[in-house]
């Protein structure tokens, strides 16, 4: 992290449903019949969404609600308060670089911008608005219309991947960004900056793309307002990193007896996911690496093995060998068919890993 100018630093929860497994201690999930247990980590990456690690993870089983409907135990949504007091409280150590909080709709709490407020901002916050307020100097007017209501800063253009059913396509969306003070019942008003990023000529059919960020960075130009946007889209790393988390190292199949030993076991789980993310990452923005720096001798000749490729001459780079990888997981890297995902390689890693391991103790044997 000191290496970089900006951190963005990602939280998000995910539920892990264990209904299947007789564990001890875990709670209902968002149906009383469903049991499992919360997870809310802290995954830091950079403004060019290479995944820099875990800082932290709060984990958590519900209580049952009592007989009067009310769930005991603290409120669940402190967790996007004591996060970014986490990250303030991380930004101390990283003088020279600038932690950017970064979270969805749960987070859009004044209760989180108080917070930040009293800790003298130490780092930044981003949240995407969950609730049109009125705004308190102007009775009747909303957030979101008095934002929009002067002309746009500019446009912005990018391509959105395929998700969901949806194919690739290019959006264009249209930039708002205004200065406003929202109430605050403790502390009167608090000064936020609203971002309004609208999609216009969206197909016939397709529902528009529109974010609605509040910030406490100060929006006063086009670049700046992008610059957000920007680092609003990479929060869909921490998606990525919960497929591979719960896909790929399947820690709802966890078969172990109480939430604690869960919580451990997630402990390392939640470093393998990231690793898997990693790796892709940096398969595609440092592409010419050495592949040694990344793996083993005998981890670089599986993947060679299992490809039924022949070993070069020349060290191969970290791009060519997470192809490889890839390719034992099924990607069929054809001209058109770009980089690999997570899901090929956490499939290939997991063949690759297991032929160097076959290597190791034919050599041992041999030896």
């Amino acid at each position: 992290m000191r290496s970089q100018s900006v951190v963005l630093c990602i939280q998000d929860t995910t539920e892990l449903d264990f209904n299947a497994q007789d564990i001890d201690g875990l709670g209902p999930l968002n149906y009383e019949a469903r049991r499992g247990m919360y997870l809310h980590p802290t995954y830091a990456v950079t403004t060019e969404r290479e995944p820099l690690g875990v800082l932290d993870a709060w984990m958590w089983a519900r209580e049952e609600r009592g007989a009067d409907g009310v769930r005991p135990g603290q409120k669940e949504s402190t967790r996007w308060v004591e996060g970014y007091e986490r990250v303030a409280e991380m930004a101390l150590d990283v003088p020279g670089t600038r932690l950017v909080y970064v979270a969805d709709r749960e987070a859009d709490m004044v209760e989180m911008m108080r917070r930040a407020d009293e800790l003298g901002t130490p780092a930044d916050w981003l949240v995407r608005a969950k609730h049109d307020r009125c705004l308190p100097e102007s009775e009747g007017v909303r957030l979101w219309a008095s934002t929009t209501s002067t002309e746009p800063l500019g446009e912005i253009t990018f391509v959105s991947g395929a998700r969901e059913g949806q194919k690739s396509r290019t959006v264009r969306q249209q930039l708002w960004a205004r200065e406003v003070e929202i109430a605050d019942d403790r502390r009167g008003k608090i000064k936020v900056h609203c971002v309004i990023a609208r999609e216009v000529g969206a197909p016939a059919g397709i529902k528009p793309i529109e974010w609605r960020l509040l910030t406490n960075r100060v929006v006063a130009t086009q670049e700046q307002a992008v610059e957000l946007i920007n680092w609003y889209r990479a929060r869909w790393e921490i998606e990525i990193f919960f497929h591979v988390l719960k896909n790929g190292c399947e820690v709802e199949s966890l078969q172990l007896a109480a939430v604690d030993r869960i919580e451990r076991a997630l402990a390392l789980f939640l470093v393998v996911a990231w690793r898997v993310t990693y790796l892709m990452r940096k398969g595609r923005t440092c592409p010419e690496l050495d592949a040694s720096l990344f793996f083993d001798p005998d981890e670089i000749r599986g993947a060679y093995l299992l490809a039924k490729k022949k070993m070069p001459a020349a060290p191969p780079t970290v791009n060519e060998v997470v192809r490889l990888i890839a390719q034992v997981g099924g990607f069929l890297a054809r001209k058109g068919d770009g980089e690999p995902g997570a899901k090929t390689i956490w499939r290939g890693l997991d063949r690759v890993l297991s032929a160097a391991e076959t290597l190791r103790a034919l050599r041992d044997g041999l030896g």
